[in-house]
């Protein structure tokens, strides 16, 4: 800090508001002190937990302000440091407020859906086969163009609330470094309080205390003796009280790194939706429009193959058929009217017939010879019955 905004100390609540006037911490012994007004954003590294945080103008305030202390007075002593460690409690309850406001889930939740989106482009069955490959191919490119508008109006919507998310990212992570300033301020305050009380503390009991109790053991009087507890008493509440201070301190001590944690997270979901829209979705647009061209030319590929293919097999079918004909065609031209077989056949055909006939002829006149026989035998036998039948 600058020396225009060294932190004034007061134990009067209308020295509140000089302090509010200025962009520094203000310790005060009311705690009715109103909030000091958020400080311009600036980095601040995390601070030691002593007096290396302040300037030597502060420390000469520290100093000041410690003889203005009043141990013995108890309301004082009660509200010492009591308004920074309200701003601490109020700090810390908003700081939880706006991290359980947050829902960093949808972020997620549109992150997942654009996968999904871009994973599912493109999924779907081929038929197979040469006539679905000519019927399907155009209809294929067209459902493909369909498909990917359908795609693109889905992820431009996502991505506008991931460009809304980023907005609202931004301003959260300005917003932190805010909150780390402020910390900060109410963290330095505390330590002006504490380093002050403990000064004060420290002269008390070395001065005061002892002389109380050097009278009380001089004079032996019982109020004397009194007087001497009762300070001790009061030190004593007093130190409490600073260890109060110093907890409160430790509170806003932890949530310096817990506010660069927060905002971490938001810078680096930030980036990550930056590098979406940057990159992610113009390298798939580019990467659709190649598909689509590689499409159309696996289309014409393939149905290149196809005719190909069926050309080959039409002129294997057809050559195949054209070596059968003409070798038929040859062995037919080659042969002659009537085959030597057939020639053959048909001759032994008639030789058997002929032989057969001469057969039959023989066996017809040797049956006839044996019949003439027989004819010529039954006449005479016929004679010979007749002749005797005259007699």
């Amino acid at each position: 800090m600058t020396d225009n905004m060294m932190p004034e100390l007061t134990l009067t609540p209308d020295d509140t508001a000089t302090a509010a006037a200025v962009e520094v911490p203000s310790l005060t012994l009311t705690p009715e002190a109103p909030e000091v007004p958020k400080e311009e954003e600036k980095k601040i590294e995390p601070v030691e937990m002593d007096d290396k945080l302040l300037t030597e103008e502060e420390k000469q305030a520290v100093e000041a302000f410690s003889h203005k202390i009043d141990i013995r007075d108890t309301n004082q002593v009660l509200q010492y440091g009591a308004a920074a460690q309200k701003s601490v409690a109020s700090f810390s309850e908003n700081a939880l407020n706006n991290v359980r406001s947050k829902d960093m889930g949808e972020i997620g939740e549109d992150l997942s859906r654009l996968v999904v989106e871009l994973k599912g482009f493109g999924e779907e069955d081929e038929k197979k086969g040469l006539f679905g490959l000519f019927k399907k191919a155009s209809n294929k490119l067209e459902t493909m163009k369909a498909q990917y508008s359908k795609v693109e109006a889905n992820v431009d919507k996502i991505a506008q609330n991931l460009e809304n998310h980023q907005i609202t990212l931004l301003k959260d992570v300005a917003m932190f470094d805010q909150m780390y300033e402020l910390n900060l301020k109410y963290y330095k305050e505390l330590t002006m309080y504490i380093l002050a009380g403990k000064k004060r503390l420290a002269e008390v009991r070395r001065t005061t205390l002892e002389e109380l109790k050097a009278r009380a053991a001089q004079s032996g009087d019982a109020m004397d003796a009194q007087r001497a507890n009762d300070m001790a008493a009061n030190c004593d509440r007093f130190e409490k009280k600073l260890h109060d201070l110093k907890l409160t301190r430790q509170v806003a001590l932890q949530m310096a790194p817990q506010i660069r944690l927060l905002q971490n997270n938001d810078s680096l979901l930030v980036e990550r939706i930056q590098s979406t829209l940057s990159n992610t979705l113009p390298l798939w647009k580019s990467q659709i429009v190649i598909a689509l061209g590689l499409h159309r030319s696996q289309e014409a590929l393939k149905a290149q193959t196809a005719v190909t293919d069926m050309t080959n097999e039409l002129l294997r079918k057809n050559a195949a058929a054209l070596k059968t004909g003409t070798i038929e065609t040859a062995r037919e031209a080659e042969r002659g009217i009537l085959d030597l077989n057939t020639l053959v056949e048909t001759n032994q055909s008639l030789i058997d017939t002929i032989s057969e006939v001469m057969k039959i002829q023989d066996e017809g006149r040797a049956q006839r010879v044996e019949a003439e026989k027989q004819l010529v035998t039954m006449e005479n036998e016929l004679k010979q019955k007749l002749l005797e039948l005259k007699h």
